[in-house]
């Protein structure tokens, strides 16, 4: 049967489409669903969240924002004199939007290129391995397969107190499209999106208030390492309020009125636009038939073992929609391996080694467990860490702020953790990921010689510190 395959994909995000792709390079007869248009309603878009209204257009404003403020702040202590320099939103937009359609286009490229067919509507799974297809005329059509690969990704999660209006309340894709700066632009939310967007705005002008419920300062990382980069970002000027419960958003003439309670009280405050970033949730609505034969929890999960094998037989699922954090390049790994799986190979994705990274200025990227987690858990650990400020290369970048911090066995010397606020942290975290993947030790990074001058030079003072035998800082005293 034509309409018969050994693999289907249902979505065309990270995870989505690197499993087809893979699936079929490995051979097997593959085709990808996506339900994904184009806003002038005629075709396909591939690519998910991440590279329409995720990852990629958030780093493109990202990059320009950060780009504009070294210009406006940091140039004429170089000796760089630029005058008058302005910025042209529309034009920003448009190169954005350009990235993204490039990207898009090319997985197109890739699927033809590698055999995989792209099939244009709503996937929903029936039971034994049957795909229904709603195409955006209505069209119904049904697909068999050997294997599906639930790959549906997620979306914003929207919060009671302040629904979204697409225009003052939006969610992160609305405030990816902002035609002018915000004067004043809050955001609920001090997690990764709500942080990376603040910081867009605030370079270009607004003047930025993060509200966040919880006490603690992103309790995902390394406290060391949080505190650091929170102090840091103050400097820059975005408020960043803790312990704030929102309570409401009412929009009135033209200003979103914001009602919140902290620890002295109840408070009001009022924006020209509200971002809400208080996390995302699996897009699995409509995704499953009744007797598809897989289960999901309350939140919207998919029950997975170790292998992203769900209880119905031949069926799988990965990326967002599944346990673990909710990243791009942890779906496309679980997509290769779930592919290679079904081609009857027995690879792993090692889930200790998945970095995270906050694409802020400075960013912050870490892999491995942090120093609360190893305190919690009555590990005996020692630490290196090492400042950018004593870093050649970070002084003559002008971004001498922020530290690398290693996390070694105390017994075994393994590297546990790693952890980087300051400059080009998200490409320095993959020297911690490359060690800990091999099994690496400290000692490992501290023999290890790197080039001079570089920022990757502080990961190995940090690696030498962790044996107390930096050379370029003081080192600590080693208790008798």
């Amino acid at each position: 049967m034509s309409d018969k395959y050994d693999v289907i994909v249902i979505g065309a995000g990270p995870g989505g489409y690197v499993a087809a792709i893979k699936a079929a390079q490995l051979g097997l007869k593959t085709a990808c669903v996506e339900s994904w248009t184009s806003t002038d309603g005629k075709s396909q878009v591939l690519g998910g969240t991440c590279l329409n209204v995720g990852c990629i257009p958030s780093k493109a404003l990202l990059e320009i924002s950060h780009k504009f403020e070294e210009t406006t702040h940091d140039y004429e202590m170089q000796g760089i004199i630029a005058k008058d320099v302005k910025m042209d939103i529309a034009k920003m937009m448009e190169r954005k939007g350009g990235i993204v359609k490039q990207l898009t286009g090319g997985i197109a490229g890739l699927f033809k290129s590698n055999g995989v067919t792209s099939i244009h509507g709503h996937g929903k799974l029936l039971a034994n391995r049957k795909v229904e297809v709603t195409d955006k005329d209505g069209k119904v059509t049904t697909y068999e397969a050997e294997n599906v690969i639930l790959a549906s990704g997620s979306k914003p999660i929207q919060i009671p107190p302040a629904p979204f209006d697409g225009e003052y309340i939006v969610d992160s894709e609305g405030a990816l499209e902002f035609t002018e700066v915000p004067k004043r632009l809050g955001v609920i939310g001090a997690g990764v999106i709500g942080l990376e967007l603040g910081s867009v705005w605030a370079r270009l002008g607004s003047e930025v208030t993060v509200l966040e419920a919880q006490d603690t300062f992103l309790p995902a990382v390394d406290q060391q390492v949080a505190k650091d980069a929170l102090k840091q970002f103050k400097k820059q000027g975005l408020d960043i309020v803790m312990g704030a419960r929102m309570t409401g958003a009412e929009v009135k003439r033209k200003l979103v009125n914001v009602t919140y309670e902290d620890s002295k009280g109840k408070h009001e405050a009022k924006f020209d636009k509200l971002i809400v970033a208080v996390g995302r949730r699996p897009y699995t609505d409509n995704l499953l038939s009744e007797d598809a034969g897989v289960q999901m929890d309350e939140r919207g999960f998919i029950f997975v073992d170790d292998n992203c094998k769900t209880e119905a037989p031949g069926v799988w699922a990965i990326g967002d929609v599944v346990r673990g954090p909710m990243l791009a390049h942890k779906a496309s790994e679980e997509g290769v391996m779930v592919a290679e799986r079904i081609a009857g190979h027995k690879p792993q994705v090692n889930y200790d080694c998945i970095p995270n990274v906050i694409y802020t200025a400075p960013e912050v990227a870490w892999v491995g467990m942090t120093e609360e987690q190893l305190k919690a858990e009555g590990e005996d650990y020692n630490v290196g860490t090492f400042p950018f400020a004593a870093n050649g290369r970070a002084m003559a970048a002008n971004a001498a702020s922020g530290l690398v911090k290693i996390i070694a066995d105390a017994k075994t010397d393994r590297i546990l953790g790693f952890h980087v606020v300051g400059p080009q942290a998200s490409e320095i975290v993959a020297q911690g990921v490359i060690a800990m993947e091999f099994g690496s030790s400290a000692e490992d990074l501290a023999l290890t010689c790197f080039a001079h001058p570089t920022l990757s030079e502080s990961v190995h003072e940090a690696a030498l510190a962790v044996g107390g035998g930096a050379i370029h800082i003081a080192n600590r005293r080693k208790k008798k």
